[in-house]
């Protein structure tokens, strides 16, 4: 369990022997320099002058993923919510993160239940575990197991629904070129995932929330 527990919060300055040294914003910007030659422009034309300070600064926000910890977000809980032990449920979650075979966007919503024990997490700590793992580099497969895994290690509820519906572009802009394709990816834990029916209802309520 504490290799999982590594795994879904490591920060990118881990001791970990297998994660490089974070290169600094110079050299960032000068990487972002050679992709404009490459591309065959000039890096030193008005209109792009800044234009690698301005990219590093939205990778800044883009994978802000890595400096934040998920277990740190969900350990605050509360325990005065009047013997409630129905399904919560956070809907429509709309995120978006960067596919990480060609770091083009894939945008889309999560919808994630849990059944708590005893204990409840406050609703927006659930969007901001999204986030967390939206804001890295990602396969959508990858994120929807992630967000699952952290909240079932943190919480210890008697399951764990997410579902994922994202448009990927580099489905849309390149390759297939197909833009109306969207992914649906989901992941269960605990009886979400041997009762058939509490999957049901959960699709149920996504679809017909009232």
């Amino acid at each position: 369990m504490d290799a999982i527990v590594n795994l879904l919060s490591r920060q990118p300055d881990s001791p970990d022997t297998s994660v490089q040294r974070r290169p600094t914003r110079e050299e960032a910007e000068a990487a972002v320099r050679t992709l404009i030659r490459w591309a065959g422009d000039d890096p030193d034309r008005e209109g792009l002058v800044d234009t690698p300070q301005r990219v590093i600064r939205a990778y800044s926000e883009f994978f802000r993923g890595y400096e934040q910890d998920p277990f740190e977000i969900l350990e605050r809980t509360f325990d005065d919510h009047a013997g409630y032990d129905d399904m919560v449920l956070v809907r429509d979650i709309e995120m978006a993160s960067h596919c990480e075979h060609h770091m083009v966007p894939f945008i889309g919503k999560a919808h994630v239940a849990y059944f708590p024990t005893g204990r409840v997490v406050g609703l927006s700590k659930i969007a901001r575990v999204v986030d967390v793992f939206a804001k890295r580099l990602q396969t959508q497969e990858a994120m929807t197991a992630q967000i699952a895994e952290a909240i079932d290690l943190a919480l210890k509820p008697r399951g764990v629904a997410v579902m994922i519906d994202a448009v990927h572009q580099c489905m849309s802009m390149r390759g297939v070129q197909k833009p109306s394709a969207s992914t649906l990816t989901t992941q269960f834990t605990g009886e979400f995932k041997t009762k058939p029916e509490l999957q049901a209802r959960f699709f149920e309520l996504i679809r017909h929330p009232r």
